[in-house]
């Protein structure tokens, strides 16, 4: 059962005023993670959304210890982290890695697959927005078809989303999880879980952007829920690569109703040039995978 709101830590590790664009997804996220993980956290990130909310030095809203790197090495720089903390005997803290699509769809999937084969001791977080947004909406092998960005303005991108999670699964490790910003219970509680694991753990974190997806500034958290709510997100986790359906998606899967992908297509401007045939393409889509996840997890 997810943690209540109000039963979550009241001690913020983000302050207010973050350089992010209004109504970003990522700071909301990031609170209910920092809470879980605690002060003795120490994080690694490339250049991406993230970097623009911990701010430029010396002056961040983030009250814990960063590391900037390059783009593809934001695993690489966790495993330095990692090793360097086992030598000096202090693995009492927390190494945390957090990039988004296009840092670990593409251009960080070298790096976390070599971590991780090695079971190198972090925790990965890949927080998916669906396109590289800090840079200007260009596509990512994240990004769904349908979808419209600056490099496919005309056209919208024709090949589905990269499962990348189940690239994640390849790697048997011992904890793996999906979440969402819109769901800070099931995000802080899968995040308390990693923390105890040791190895490799890997959680996939669904992140709307009104920027890049075309939706108002005050709609952030109803896209997230609706994401979860038609299938296109589904929440769950697995331990020792046992299936788990959570929160919200575990109460669908009960109830058998699940909501129409239009009601979460329709609200957002990058899918506005989607035919009815190719709406019900991305329906089937979901479906699938759905009914997959469902019988994977005893259904």
């Amino acid at each position: 059962m997810s943690t209540a709101i109000l039963d979550l830590p009241e001690q913020e590790f983000i302050l207010p005023g973050t350089r992010t664009c209004a109504g970003c997804g990522l700071p909301i996220a990031y609170r209910y993670m920092l809470k879980a993980l605690g002060p003795k956290t120490i994080m690694t990130h490339p250049a991406c959304c993230l970097t623009i909310l911990h701010g430029i030095y010396p002056k961040t809203p983030v009250a814990i210890n960063a590391v900037n790197n390059t783009f593809a090495s934001t695993a690489a720089s966790a495993s330095g982290l990692a090793a360097g903390l086992k030598a000096l005997g202090r693995e009492d803290y927390t190494v945390l890695a957090m990039a988004g699509d296009g840092g670990t769809y593409d251009m960080g999937i070298q790096a976390l697959s070599g971590a991780a084969e090695r079971e190198t001791n972090f925790i990965y977080v890949c927080y998916d927005n669906e396109a590289y947004m800090n840079t200007g909406v260009q596509r990512s092998s994240a990004t769904p078809s349908g979808a419209i960005t600056t490099t496919t303005p005309v056209v919208p991108k024709r090949q589905p989303k990269k499962d990348f999670i189940r690239i994640m699964e390849a790697h048997h490790l011992p904890y793996l999880a999906t979440t969402c910003s819109s769901y800070p219970g099931d995000l802080y509680n899968k995040f308390m879980k990693a923390r105890d694991i040791k190895g490799t753990r890997f959680i996939h974190l669904a992140v709307p952007c009104p920027t890049g997806w075309g939706y108002p500034t005050g709609d952030t958290v109803k896209i997230g829920r609706l994401a979860v709510e038609t299938g296109v997100v589904v929440l769950y986790e697995m331990e020792q690569e046992v299936l788990t359906l959570t929160g919200k998606s575990l109460s669908m899967a009960r109830s058998g109703r699940k909501r129409p992908v239009d009601e979460y297509l329709k609200l957002q401007g990058r899918f506005r040039k989607m035919s009815a045939g190719q709406i019900e393409d991305f329906q089937r889509q979901v479906d699938e995978r759905w009914e997959q996840l469902l019988k994977r997890a005893g259904f």
